[in-house]
């Protein structure tokens, strides 16, 4: 995690606290188990020279692992003299701008399949260009290797905004990391934070970059599930076959007091009251749907039932699979 507000003549503001933010939530999954081993390189503590951040790239590149992440937050540059990107350095200046975007990938392909998944961050100006052929006078093309990802602030020839204490995209990607991007099974992946920021930010604001090859799934952190993996194996108990309609009536539902009063003297079944509480969680998070009713209070009450939606057929597959 690098992050450099001291720049000689054009400082930024929340770059040291981005790579902090990132580094304190990769460090540990919601849980607080162990995720990343993190090492955080700022300039308010470390040396972040060109020549230290090329080194710490490079040493990242060195080891085995399944998943490692680069993520960088200061300046970043496009020469137009020889079409070459790279993040700068606290040092930058003319004839040496510092790492190049092409010796980064390079480094990320070269160590594929020593380490499986590689996913490079970058908030910095101008930073889609990472991934590029560097070439003259030509159309870009992709260079990326198996096994890597780029998420970047902004298209090759944007700028990254800062906000107050983050900058725009690392704000945003803060939220995602801390929550918000993450699926039913709370896991949080390169593209799930893509779409999540893309979708954040306004039509007119900077516009995150997201290229990919990969053949596997990716995590970078995991959070608690938004319904429980015991709940979502239970999936085809309550629907033997995808199409299968739930039969509920009001025994389902609890509340006596502002039932209609012809359901009041229907006795509460409790078994039936934990089903439900479990199918009302489901479709908090659209999974299931009640059937001719607005709300699943009507289904239960109006005795019609709920179906899977789309989403919820997909996760009883999984959990008939025995995947979750």
């Amino acid at each position: 995690m690098i992050g450099i507000d001291h720049y000689k003549g054009s400082p930024l503001n929340g770059c040291v606290n981005d790579a902090i933010s990132i580094a304190n939530l990769l460090e540990k999954n919601g849980d607080g188990s162990p995720n990343f081993a993190v090492q955080l390189l700022t300039s308010d503590t470390s040396e972040t020279e060109n020549a230290h951040v090329g080194e710490a790239i490079s040493a990242l590149f060195q080891g085995d692992a399944d998943t490692a992440v680069l993520y960088f937050a200061g300046h970043g540059v496009i020469d137009d003299a020889t079409n070459a990107g790279y993040i700068c350095g606290s040092d930058a200046r003319k004839g040496a701008l510092g790492v190049t975007l092409s010796d980064v990938i390079a480094q990320a392909n070269k160590a594929y399949p020593r380490i499986k998944s590689t996913i490079i961050i970058l908030d910095s100006c101008q930073s889609g260009f990472a991934g590029e052929v560097q070439t003259l006078n030509s159309p870009a093309m992709s260079a990326i290797g198996t096994g890597v990802t780029i998420l970047t602030a902004c298209h090759r020839e944007g700028t990254a905004a800062e906000g107050a204490n983050h900058g725009l995209f690392t704000e945003f990607l803060i939220d995602g990391l801390s929550g918000s991007a993450s699926d039913i099974c709370g896991r949080i992946t390169p593209a799930a934070l893509y779409s999540h920021i893309d979708q954040t930010l306004g039509p007119w604001e900077q516009r995150p970059i997201y290229k990919a090859n990969v053949q596997t799934f990716i995590t970078l952190r995991q959070v608690s599930p938004k319904v429980p993996l015991e709940v979502l194996r239970r999936l085809p108990t309550y629907f033997p076959d995808p199409a299968y309609t739930f039969p509920l009536d009001p025994s389902f539902e609890p509340d006596r007091e502002n039932v209609p009063d012809k359901y009041k003297q229907i006795p509460v079944n409790d078994d039936n009251v934990r089903v439900f509480k479990e199918l009302q969680m489901m479709n908090r998070h659209g999974l299931i749907v009640p059937v001719d009713a607005e709300h699943m209070y009507y289904a239960a009450i109006e005795s019609t039932g709920c179906r899977l939606s789309a989403l919820g057929a997909h996760f009883r597959a999984l959990a008939e699979m025995k995947r979750l």
